[in-house]
């Protein structure tokens, strides 16, 4: 077939990219794009050999996998290759490859899959000698990897000794190091504090960290490993093992890690169903995973469908939704919050990514968008993960324009026109209008009005808008002196709209004093911390007269969150704001005297949907019950509830052998208390 010049040059374009950046990935750690960008650049390229095989030569991208190895380590020769897995993007590309797996067995029966989730992490190789390990190596470019024993040898999840007696003499394990979402906030936490370059994701880190030539820097890194794969043992094993589940099991009994979430699937349907609810659950795991792996079960159909040149016919990724994608910084902005808090956000030209069209972003604040170095006309790396808000990872530093300027402050608020001031122990930026900001004002009044502080029903964002815009609201004593013919009179309003509002403005006046400590928006006092004035104070007058070190006195109030407390009370205005709400009716009970109570010490984790009541309601039920509820499990926890399609909070307590409640057991007990 006659082959385009301009085809031809396309192809070495694509070919000099991709090695390019498998040269930042691989070798260097410090990739330039996101993974789905290069799955894209790949894909071109596959495309265009398949439509042109002449094409095809042995050093192209898509005949190997990776790239050479770092010279700094010993070099290791695989015993067989380490080799990748072809990707699918839809359905429909999964379900042909069901039917080319199918069509090569000679068969119309569904064909039985072990699907697994898809780390995002290194692969490794691990050989083992006499149950000891030996070697550990990296993937390299599938033929060639590096030597990392001694920092593999630092990863708690890797065995150093094979459990029982029933190995083979020699075994090879492969499998992925990996690093937990809380690893990795945790680690850049740590690498900010020094003064020192972030990583861009968890992947990233653990490459970073995989690679250090001091292992005992290794050894401070929060890594992990999950084994998926027996690729090198006896004979004998060979013929003892039918299928890969057989060999997870294996693995499992030899005392290896293998991911929670494996499951099997007879025929892609399956597979499917197993994507979908994956794909629902991904947010809530504990390590990144980027999609599925679907393989055949039996080992024998496995060998009987072979590999191709880079990669195993019987085997195939299913990736998910990309997650991060560049795009084009159009402005920054300036918003104003409850606080006063000055945050910037990113406009963007519009980019698909995490299920979405994204066109804005938040940037956090000023010391990390200089920490990240973003700078005006920057191509940026969004990432959106789940219903988490997108934020600007950082700059494509290689399609940076010249000349382009640093982010700077507004010397004065976009709202109300108030200095701005950045005080040096912060990091935020704050508008000092405070209640004569309209940001700061609508903002107020969204909290004070919010379900789980005085939870006044039908005053919502646009209400509260209309009432601000056309001043029937100066602040939050306003709320509770509205006209209701002037309520009523409001765009999208009515008579009876504005009675439900004013009914419910009523009711919200019977509340609880941790409730309406809440709602007043003092600075780092959230829900756990007013329920735990209000039972150490019982009343607000005490409270209101409390010096700093009384309040350092309560469990959980450190020294700052004292300072905000004290420094709200003294303000003169804010005294006279709370004390007219309490003229207006506004009222609660006084606490009870805490002796001791029931579940005082216990901490709870909830997971998953409760038939019977709100996760909030449960909070609630505990919290009176003088029980802690805390978002993540550990050895602290005491006992994790468990509702329907609970997420990786579930995984980890059975992993940590915590107690776990489902909801008949849970009712029972807070109702035997």
């Amino acid at each position: 077939m006659s082959v385009p010049t301009s085809i031809r040059k396309q192809v070495e374009s694509l070919r000099r990219e991709i090695e390019e950046h498998n040269y930042r990935y691989y070798v260097l750690d410090d990739p330039i794009i996101p993974d789905a960008e290069y799955d894209a650049l790949f894909h071109r390229l596959q495309r265009l050999e398949e439509q042109y095989p002449g094409l095809i030569i042995s050093t192209s991208p898509t005949q190997r996998v990776g790239a050479a190895p770092l010279k700094s380590f010993a070099e290791v020769r695989h015993r067989k290759p380490m080799l990748s897995l072809d990707n699918v993007f839809s359905l429909e590309e999964l379900r042909a490859f069901d039917k080319r797996v199918r069509q090569r067995l000679h068969t119309d029966a569904s064909v039985e899959y072990v699907c697994e989730p898809k780390l995002d992490g290194v692969a490794i190789s691990l050989l083992y000698r006499e149950g000891a390990l030996v070697r550990a190596a990296t993937r390299g470019d599938g033929t060639m990897g590096e030597d990392v024993t001694q920092n593999v040898r630092t990863i708690l999840a890797v065995p150093l000794s094979l459990r029982g007696k029933q190995y083979p003499k020699e075994l090879e394990v492969r499998g992925e190091v990996t690093m937990s979402k809380a690893g990795f906030e945790k680690l850049n936490e740590s690498m900010r504090k020094k003064g020192e370059k972030t990583f861009v994701n968890p992947r990233n880190a653990t490459a970073g960290s995989l690679r250090q030539l001091d292992s005992r820097i290794t050894a401070e890194r929060p890594l992990s490993f999950c084994a998926y794969f027996i690729d090198v043992i006896s004979q004998e094993e060979k013929i003892a093992l039918s299928s890969h589940q057989e060999a997870l099991k294996k693995l499992s009994q030899w005392g290896f890690p293998v991911a929670h979430e494996i499951a099997m699937a007879k025929g892609v349907d399956e597979c499917i169903n197993y994507y979908q609810r994956l794909q629902k659950m991904r947010d809530q795991l504990a390590y990144d995973i980027d999609g599925i792996v679907y393989k055949v079960n039996a080992l024998a159909l496995q060998e009987q469908l072979g590999f191709v040149s880079r990669a195993p016919r019987w085997a195939i990724a299913h990736k998910f939704p990309a997650q991060e994608r560049i795009t084009q910084l159009l402005a920054v902005e300036w918003q104003v919050g409850r606080t006063g808090a000055v945050t910037p956000v990113a406009r963007l030209e519009p980019v698909f990514v995490g299920g979405v069209t994204v066109s804005n972003a938040t940037l956090h604040n000023l010391d990390e968008v200089h920490r990240k170095d973003i700078r005006y006309g920057d191509t940026v790396i969004i990432r959106r993960a789940g219903d988490v808000i997108p934020e600007v990872v950082g700059p494509v530093l290689s399609k940076r324009p010249k000349g382009a300027h640093r982010i700077t402050l507004p010397r004065h608020c976009p709202v109300c026109h108030a200095d701005i001031i950045k005080l040096e122990e912060e990091a935020v930026a704050r508008c000092t209008g405070e209640l004569f900001c309209l940001a700061q004002l609508r903002e107020t009044i969204k909290h004070f009005a919010s379900r789980r502080a005085m939870d006044i029903e039908g005053l919502g964002d646009k209400l509260i808008e209309s009432l601000v815009d056309e001043k029937l609201v100066k602040d939050i004593t306003c709320i509770y002196q509205l006209d209701a013919h002037r309520v009523a009179a409001l765009p999208r309003m009515g008579e009876k709209s504005a009675d439900n509002v004013l009914n419910a403005i009523e009711k919200s006046k019977k509340t609880t004093l941790a409730r309406f400590l809440y709602a007043l928006g003092i600075r780092e006092v959230g829900e756990v911390t007013a329920l735990s004035l209000a039972q150490h104070f019982r009343e607000l007058p005490p409270l209101m007269h409390a010096r700093r070190e009384e309040l350092e006195a309560i469990p959980d109030i450190g020294p700052i969150v004292a300072a905000h407390i004290v420094g709200f009370f003294h303000q003169k205005h804010n005294v006279e704001l709370i004390q007219k709400l309490i003229r207006l009716g506004v009222r609660w009970p006084k606490e009870k005297a805490i002796t001791s109570l029931p579940l005082s010490g216990k901490t709870f984790v909830l997971t998953g949907t409760l038939s019977s009541m709100t996760r909030e309601e449960a909070q609630e039920r505990l919290q009176a019950l003088g029980a802690k509820t805390s978002g993540s499990v550990s050895q602290q926890t005491h006992y994790v509830v468990v509702g329907e399609n609970p997420g990786s909070k579930y995984t980890k307590a059975k992993t940590l052998q915590v107690p776990c409640l489902d909801e008949q057991q849970f009712l029972r007990l807070i109702g035997s208390i």
